[in-house]
This record gives structure tokens, sequence and C-alpha cells, in this order.
């Protein structure tokens, strides 16, 4: 077996080192300018590859990151292996119980969101491919099903960061677009894998595609039991937390072993394994996000930023063929998923933002892209394209949710609290508990039956944990029959265990209620609250509280109750 010399271990770690950092940099760099880090690291490659620095310094760019050899093969693997690893983050993402408790609504927005890129972009391909750029050698069907699928992925783990910074991750309009884009990405994925799988290797496309249904079925069943009968054996007998991070990777890398080996992608057994973990009510929210945090920080940079060692993009950049990618992409995508979430009961700015939050690729877009490359689908042109496609519906991605869910009438946590509504100094059994507790108060004022509300929070509750972390939880539900938004502050003394995503017990809860036709007040509300929280002073001063009165009194301290009656904006 071959090894790796002195020196080409030497180029593989400078080069490792090199790329690592320079990412992290411009990730960072693209942070502090309101950009998702994917940014930056894609700017970070193309700084490193052909496009820059082999075009300045062509014999160190070689040298630094060799095309062929020893060096070469090793940092394909650790690309392959962040390539596996950044999807089984993506599975983790996934909950299934809020896929069945979404009902229609996410179906039909996640259905849109890949039929009609596979429908329109697939039909563009196949009738115009030398709009494309199909290979010569191709096969216009197969490439129309992938443009069609290019088209239709999106990027769960930006689209959830997205939803963080504007701190309506854990909202009905967050629930409903990760779902969306869950079951958007489950279907882009399978049809992706069949046809890669089907064209590369020796069985017939139907024997794949039996395979494939077939593991489906028993990770999504079978697996989802396993998962979940053998990680509270492993968090009880096994260092924590050492011992379930391990069980999570071994279970992706042996998910990505199984579908490489029936013919499909490794990335996407890896994906589904992340799935059947994910699910299951034993894997505390604290361990999903140190997994998400070490692949987020060490091999999602490296993977983003490897992509500009592949081509030089100023050489392949097609303007008229990024242009059409662009255009073709974006519509199908946002009128596709925006039109079914106002066939869903969405309304005015929150179905767009459905469809424009949809819209982001980031990642996996970039993924599906490099895997047609390799496999000799597409071109190096029109690689380039979808590479731009992912950067630029991500970029765009940010801004226009802020422009679009800041419209309507401007709600204020001042419009929905006052000192009748602030209790302190209460106990909780636990969770629920607090929650009813919470509740009777706001169905008194509302003039609600206490069990009805209490069933529509514990409801929302059970399908994502509404803790926000640094010791707050902002339970929420959008009831009918309730005219005016209001929240009710509980101070819990006794610390109470909401699955927090920093594993910290709760002891300030928020309980939100809001009218189920105005979407925008529940996400403004409880974006308010959490800006307000995130400033220690504000928090400790609230957590101090020993009266109702004080409690609002540390409240005002943020600045967030002096702003006047809910008032129509422009």
């Amino acid at each position: 077996m071959g090894t790796l010399g002195s020196g080409e271990v030497t180029v593989f770690f400078l080069g490792l080192a090199t790329l690592l950092g320079i990412a992290h940099l411009f990730g960072e760099g693209a942070r502090r300018l309101g950009q998702p880090a994917v940014i930056g690291e894609m700017a970070a490659g193309l700084l490193l590859g052909p496009t820059v620095l082999g075009t300045i310094a062509p014999r160190f760019q070689s040298w630094l990151f060799p095309s062929s050899g020893p060096a070469a093969i090793a940092l394909d693997g650790v690309v392959a292996l962040a390539v596996a690893l950044l999807l089984l983050v993506a599975g983790l993402e996934v909950d299934l119980s809020a896929l069945w408790r979404q009902g229609r609504a996410g179906l039909s927005i996640a259905l849109a969101g890949v039929l009609a890129p596979l429908g329109i972009g697939g039909l563009l391909a196949w009738s115009m491919p030398g709009w494309w750029g199909i290979p010569l050698e191709g096969r216009p069907a197969l490439f129309a099903v992938f443009f069609g699928t290019a088209l239709a992925v999106s990027a769960l783990p930006v689209i959830a960061k997205l939803l963080l910074d504007l701190d309506v991750f854990r909202t009905d309009f967050g629930m409903l677009v990760l779902v969306a884009a869950t079951l958007n990405n489950l279907i882009a994925w399978l049809i992706f894998s069949v046809v890669l799988g089907g064209r590369a290797g020796d069985q017939p496309i139907g024997y794949t595609v039996g395979l494939t249904v077939g593991f489906v079925a028993a990770v999504l069943t079978l697996g989802r039991w396993a998962a979940d009968r053998a990680l509270p054996w492993i968090q009880a007998h096994l260092t924590w937390p050492g011992g379930v991070l391990g069980f999570l990777l071994v279970t992706g890398l042996v998910g990505a072993a199984i579908t490489e080996s029936i013919g499909i992608h490794a990335i996407f057994g890896a994906f589904l394994a992340g799935i059947a973990l994910g699910d299951s009510p034993h894997l505390r929210e604290h361990t999903r996000q140190i997994v998400h945090r070490f692949v987020e920080g060490v091999l999602a940079p490296i993977f983003v930023a490897a992509i500009g060692l592949e081509v030089n993009f100023i050489d392949k950049f097609h303007p008229w063929l990024v242009l059409r990618v662009l255009v073709v992409g974006v519509a199908v995508k946002v009128l596709g998923c925006g039109l079914a979430a106002r066939a869903g009961g969405l309304r005015g700015a929150e179905a767009w933002s459905v469809g424009w939050a949809l819209n982001a690729r980031g990642e996996l877009g970039i993924v599906l892209g490099l895997l047609a490359w390799h496999a000799g689908v597409i071109r190096e042109r029109l690689f380039v394209a979808l590479v731009v496609l992912a950067v630029v519906t991500t970029a765009m991605a940010g801004p226009v949710l802020k422009a679009l869910l800041r419209r309507g009438r401007a709600w204020s946590l001042a419009s929905a609290l006052d000192e009748r509504l602030c209790l302190v100094d209460l106990e909780a059994d636990d969770a629920s508990d607090a929650i009813r507790q919470l509740a009777a108060v706001g169905a008194a004022r509302a003039l609600l039956s206490r069990d009805w509300v209490a069933e529509q929070v514990l409801r929302r509750e059970a399908m994502m944990s509404t803790a926000i972390g640094q010791g707050v939880a902002v339970p929420h539900a959008r009831l009918i029959n309730l005219k005016e938004p209001l929240v009710v502050a509980g101070l819990f003394r006794t610390g109470l265990d909401f699955d927090a995503p920093d594993a910290e017990p709760v002891r300030l809860v928020f309980l939100l209620l809001t009218p189920h036709t105005d979407a925008a007040a529940q996400l403004q509300i409880l974006g308010t609250i959490a800006r307000l929280v995130r400033d220690p002073h504000v928090r400790s001063d609230a957590l101090a509280s020993r009266s109702p009165t004080a409690l609002l009194a540390a409240l005002r301290i943020g600045d967030v109750l002096h702003r006047p009656r809910p008032a129509t904006v422009s």
C-alpha cells in the first residue's frame, strides 16, 4: 500500500492549514458584513485556486495544491468526508414528527419547490440543450432531470441559520419553512442520487431505484427505532459527549458506505442516517449543536474553499449562461414555493418569504453541481454557473427576508405585555406545567378556555423546543378567536428543562399568544423578545426581579417597552 512521503505530508498539511485558515478569515469577514459565511469561504477558494493565485503564481499554487499525486488524493479524502458529514448535519436538522404535524401546507410547498424547477427547468434543458452547454456525449433526458434537480435543491443548514439570525427560527413561519425545505431536499436528493447512481453503475436503473426505496424505508422505520433505543444506552454508559458524538459519526459514515455500495452517492446515506438519528427525542439539542459547530467550523469551510481549487472561474465564466441560470433558477423556485404557500393559506409578504427562503441553495447546491461535474453530466461552464447560483441566492436570501418580514403593522412587546401579565416566584414540575400555568393567565385575559389554550401551546412545543438559550424560552401559539397579541412573562426560580440549545435550564419564560390571522405579530414580537434577552444586563435584572413591577421595569431597560402603540408603517 502506498504511503505519503515526508514532502507530500508537508504539502498536504500546509495546503489544508492554508485552506482552512483563509476560509475562516474570509468567512468571518462575510459574517461581519451581514452575509452567510459560505460567501467568504467561496471567495477564499477563488483566491487560493487557479482563478487568482494560479494566475499570479502558478508554480507556487500547483505546489501547494497539487492536482494529482498522494497529497491531492489525501485532500480529496478530507473533502469527501466533509461533504458526507455536511449532509449528516443537514439530516440531523430534520424532524419527521414535525413533517407529519405540519400537514398539507409543508408538503405542497415542498412538492412545488421540486416539481416547478424539475418541470420548467428540465423542459428548458431538454428542449434547448445548447443553451446550457450539455456535453456532446451526454444524454438530453438525463441532463434535463439533473438540471431540474439542481435548480430544486435548498440549503437546509443555510436556511436554518437565516431563520435564527432573523429570530424567527422557532415560530410557525420558521417551522413551515424548515419542514418544506426538509421534504424538498429529501425528494431532490433522492432523485439526484438515483439518476447519478443509475448512470454510473452497471445495474439497471430499476434495480437501483428498488434498492434505494427499500433502503429509505428501512432507515426511516427500523433505523429510527434502533437509533431511539441505542441513544439512551449510549448516553448512560459512555462518556458524554464523546460517546454519543462517536455514535453519530459512525452511523453517518456507515450510512454513506451503504448507499455508495448499492449504486447511489454516499452523501444520501449520510443524509438518511442524520434523519434517523435526529428524529429521536433522546438526542439532546446541545449534542446537535456540538456536531453542527464541528462540521460548520472545520469541515464545511474546507469543502467550500476547495471548490475554488477545482476550476478557473474567470476562464470558465460565461456571463450569458450565468444570467440564464440565475433568472430561471430564482424564478422557478420563488414562484413555485410562493404560490404554493399562498394556496396553503399564507398571505402577502409571508407567502413570498417562504419562496425566497427556500431559494437559498448554499453548500448543498455546490455539492450537487460538483458531483454532477465529476460524473461528466455537465461541463465546467455550467458548474461555474451553478456555483454562482448557489452563492448569489444565499446572499440574496437574508436581505430579502428582512425586507419582507418587516412589512405591515409593527408590533412590539409593549403592546402585548403589562404588569398584570408579569409573574414572579413561580414553581413548576416541568416545562409542560410551566406552560399550563402561564396559559391559564393568558386565557383569562383573552376570555378563552385555559385548557384549550394550553393544548395549542403544548402542541406547538412538541414540534420543536422554543428555548432560545441563556435561560429563556418563548412558547407560543397562533389562536383563533384571539383579537390582539398578548404575552405572559413568568420567572421560575428553579430552572426547567426545555431542551435548550445550550443545555442551560430555563428560568424566564415568555408565553406568546397571537391571532391566527396575523402571522406578522408573532414574528415581530418573538424577534423583539429574542433581541431583548440577548442583553446580559437586561437578562440579569429580569432574573433578579422580586415583583411584577420589577420584572416589567427590567424589561424596559432594553428600550423595548418605550415604543409607541402599534402603528401602520409604510
